[in-house]
């Protein structure tokens, strides 16, 4: 399993790993992929600056990469308070009433009430500064390009940028823009993602970008089979997410037995694609707090960042509760496949023994 991003990043295995969590994002990069570790649950700057110092001396000196939010278009922003107030009063009723149905608790009091404030684009930008401080090798942007000015002082460090797209017109715009790298994000995939599955999606980008962009595969990906499914479609390499969350790392930063109920015991058919979570699309774990959304009487969700700012209280409050039949967490249609809890060298072994054999067993056809 080795194509040309090997030799551009120094890694073993084109695997690259989106994580929040920097023990996850570190065992990737040990283990011979690359972590990417995603930076927007930091609202302090000074976290972050420890959690990438922490980075710096736990990867045994291998690569890794950041992952931010940052909108091309820079929008208008006040403080967190300031936006708050365009949250409609029905939207903060009906978040309550059904918190209070679900059975959800409140926290203690003064506990978990500001929002993810790494959604905002002056946070993401705080971001960027902290991550060019230290030694990463790539700049993921998980809403397509990033502000032309981003790409070219990420070149100036001699880093290069990767953005997500969700379509093949997306892709070209940011190949226009100067992106190095193409994720390209299927149906399939937690968190934000397109309309177009990844057996479509992933070669229509590889035809529409040329062979001089590296393009990775994303979405539905959790098994060696699969891996060598993106590679044929045309793509240099993975970009995995959802499988992360069922290893043993991924617990030194949320141990929670809700989550891993939630996840362990679902099928390919427990989520839903919603705006709910952030104002945009995206794929999460179909629970009593996503059908809630869904009934008759439900307000629709607000743009981002209102919808996070919304909803961020209530999320602590749900995944506080350690109850899987509410919780709140992106999660892609791979979920099916996350039946134990596992170290991450442990599945990183079993994705390139499988690829290996995948390979061996169509080069017999």
């Amino acid at each position: 399993m080795r194509t040309p991003l090997c030799d551009a990043f120094g890694i073993e295995h084109p695997i690259f790993a989106f994580t929040p969590s920097e023990h996850v994002a570190a065992a990737v990069s040990r283990a011979g992929g690359l972590g990417v570790l995603g930076c927007v649950r930091f609202n302090d700057t000074e976290e972050l600056e420890r959690t990438l110092s922490w980075l710096d001396d736990n990867t045994d000196g291998k690569p890794y990469g950041v992952d931010i939010v940052m909108p091309m278009k820079i929008p208008t922003e006040g403080t967190s308070a300031d936006l708050s107030s365009y949250i409609p009063e029905e939207h903060r009723r009906f978040v309550d009433e059904t918190l209070l149905k679900l059975g959800v608790p409140p926290l203690p009091e003064g506990e978990g009430r500001e929002g993810v404030l790494g959604w905002l684009h002056s946070v993401a930008r705080s971001h960027l500064d902290v991550a060019l401080q230290h030694r990463p090798v790539l700049i993921a942007n998980a809403l397509g390009s990033p502000p032309v000015d981003v790409i070219e002082k990420c070149h100036e460090h001699g880093i290069k940028v990767a953005a997500l797209a969700g379509a093949a017109k997306h892709a070209l715009s940011h190949v226009a823009n100067g992106v190095d790298i193409i994720v390209a994000q299927g149906y399939e995939a937690g968190g934000h993602t397109g309309e177009i599955a990844s057996m479509v999606l992933t070669p229509d980008i590889v035809d529409a970008v040329g062979p001089d962009v590296p393009v990775l595969g994303a979405g539905g990906i959790g098994s060696g089979r699969q891996v060598a499914a993106s590679l044929a479609l045309g793509a240099q390499g993975v970009w995995t997410g959802s499988i992360w969350l069922g290893t043993e790392e991924y617990r030194n930063l949320a141990s929670n037995e809700g989550w891993e109920t939630a996840f362990t015991r679902a099928t390919s058919s427990d989520t839903v694609r919603t705006r709910i979570y952030t104002g945009k699309p995206a794929r999460l774990l179909k629970t009593k707090w996503t059908e809630a959304w869904a009934e008759e009487g439900a307000p629709q969700p607000l743009p981002m960042p209102l919808q996070n700012l919304l909803v961020a209280e209530a999320h602590n409050r749900i995944n506080a509760s350690h109850n899987p039949d509410v919780i709140s967490m992106p999660v892609g249609q791979i979920v099916g496949r996350m039946n134990e809890v596992r170290p991450v060298a442990d599945v990183m072994a079993d994705l390139v023994a499988e690829f290996d054999d995948t390979v061996a067993r169509l080069g017999k056809l």
